[in-house]
């Protein structure tokens, strides 16, 4: 099991849209719409990291509003 956390850049004004229509994809753990350089921050789990990158180019990226992503995968050091 992998984990990531997606950091992603909206258009302005959908921020709170993105989020609600994130945390409905099957593998995302949490979407929270917040301040900062980036309007949404998600947590997504995956089997793998090829499964991973699909729910983020398939799924997430597919979404209407979304500029931009940047998926940070969780290491254990």
């Amino acid at each position: 099991m992998v984990s990531a956390y997606i950091l992603i850049l909206t258009e302005v004004g959908k921020a709170a849209e993105v989020a609600a229509a994130v945390a409905e994809i099957p593998g995302v753990k949490a979407a929270d719409d917040v301040t900062g350089p980036y309007d949404v921050v998600v947590r997504a789990e995956a089997q793998d990291m090829d499964e991973l990158g699909r729910l983020v180019v398939a799924r997430v990226q597919s979404i209407e509003g979304i500029d931009r992503t940047l998926t940070c995968p969780v290491v254990h050091l």
